[in-house]
């Protein structure tokens, strides 16, 4: 597989040589100064392309082109940021660059209650408690409805829960919930959410899907005319949040997508962390039936609980069997190389990283430190080695 690394830029404290130095050979990234909805130019991807081979590295994915709110919910000025998503597509594959990475989940990008969830060993992950999300929902945010979304036993544990925490770690859990994620080109606080909730109104799920479906009909013809590859990634956490309907979360929903509209250049980004949170999923089976339409992979992995919390875990550890899964696509490779296919390869990362050694309290995205991401990346090259060695393991 080839070994890629997120990279968010020359402003990002991970460098391309740490990235280099961490044995990655590709690059995974965009034009987040870009990122607005404006398209692309090619100058701009020249640029960023040539700095990242002057490292030595290659630019493998871009991740994201984003697909702003007006284009799903079909409002406002969607028609021309959608013609601005078809040029930004032909300047990247004109670029070279052949898959990107997106997701199409209402307003919040991925979501996470603690950024510091202390683990046994002493370093911090990403976590996901849903008592403390129930408690800015239903008290904080007082969301119109949200007491109906969750169940009575949830929000009188979010109320106690409420009572306990201090000014600061309210602060703390409202950033984490709705200011904060790297990458986006905008923030919101209470105000500015409200106001995208009631732009969302009475979208139903089956009426997201369907905006989804309308996009990607326009966007993937020229997807496949530019020889790009496009990879949505999953809702995180695949399950609802603010009410907002969630249309990527599980197999059946892939299924769905992929038959709506039929094309190679119409497939998907596995996040083994993100399906891995739907105890409906099993990671091993997707990546076996979703082979032939698997552009791109997230590796990491997360340690459910039954109420709807998680956590991550190291990434060889937590509930999905990483290794059975990379041996999935390690035979998809094998397919497509005897096929003949230049794109035999699926470029992979490792996806989060716990913080830890000396990235403990550093200034670094969080998700995103070195050393947890390097520590990951390694374990996964000793899977993939072999596996190799092996010939595949089924």
């Amino acid at each position: 597989m080839k070994q890629t690394w997120r990279w968010f830029g020359p402003d990002d404290t991970v460098t391309l040589p740490h990235v280099r130095q961490a044995g990655a050979s590709g690059v995974v990234t965009a034009l987040h100064h870009l990122n607005d909805g404006r398209a692309w130019p090619e100058d701009e991807i020249l640029k960023r392309k040539a700095m990242i081979e002057d490292a030595g590295l290659t630019w493998s994915v871009v991740e994201s082109i984003i697909v702003h709110e007006d284009v799903k919910t079909r409002t406002g000025r969607y028609r021309d940021l959608i013609e601005n998503y078809k040029t930004s597509i032909r300047a990247v594959g004109k670029a070279g660059l052949g898959t990107v990475c997106y997701n199409f989940i209402a307003i919040t990008d991925w979501t996470r209650t603690d950024l510091d969830y202390r683990m046994p060993h002493g370093g911090t992950a990403l976590r996901f408690d849903i008592v403390e999300f129930c408690a800015y929902d239903v008290f904080i945010l007082k969301r119109p409805g949200a007491e109906t979304d969750h169940p009575a036993d949830r929000i009188a544990k979010a109320g106690a829960r409420l009572a306990a925490m201090s000014k600061s770690d309210l602060a703390r859990l409202e950033r984490n919930l709705i200011e904060w994620v790297p990458a986006r080109e905008f923030v919101y606080d209470r105000q500015s959410l409200n106001r995208m909730l009631d732009v969302y109104g009475e979208l139903s799920t089956e009426g997201f899907r369907a905006n989804l479906v309308e996009f990607l009909a326009e966007i993937v013809p020229v997807a496949e005319e530019a020889g790009v590859k496009m990879a949505i990634h999953p809702d995180d956490p695949p399950f609802p949040l603010f009410g907002l309907p969630r249309v990527v979360c599980k197999a059946s929903d892939v299924r769905a997508l992929l038959r709506a509209v039929p094309s190679p250049s119409n497939g998907i980004t596995l996040c083994t962390g993100s399906y891995g949170a739907n105890p409906e999923n099993d990671l091993v089976s997707m990546a076996r039936e979703f082979a032939a339409d698997i552009h791109f992979a997230h590796l990491r992995n997360v340690t459910k609980q039954g109420d709807g919390s998680f956590h991550e875990t190291e990434h060889l550890e937590g509930d999905t069997d990483m290794i059975r899964v990379v041996d999935a696509l390690m035979a998809e490779e094998r397919r497509r190389l005897a096929e003949g296919r230049q794109d035999h390869e699926i470029p992979m990362r490792p996806d989060h990283g716990h913080a830890i050694v000396d990235d403990v309290g550093k200034s670094v995205n969080p998700g995103y430190s070195c050393i947890g991401r390097l520590k990951g990346l390694a374990e996964l090259r000793g899977v993939m080695r072999t596996i190799d060695a092996l010939g595949g393991l089924s």
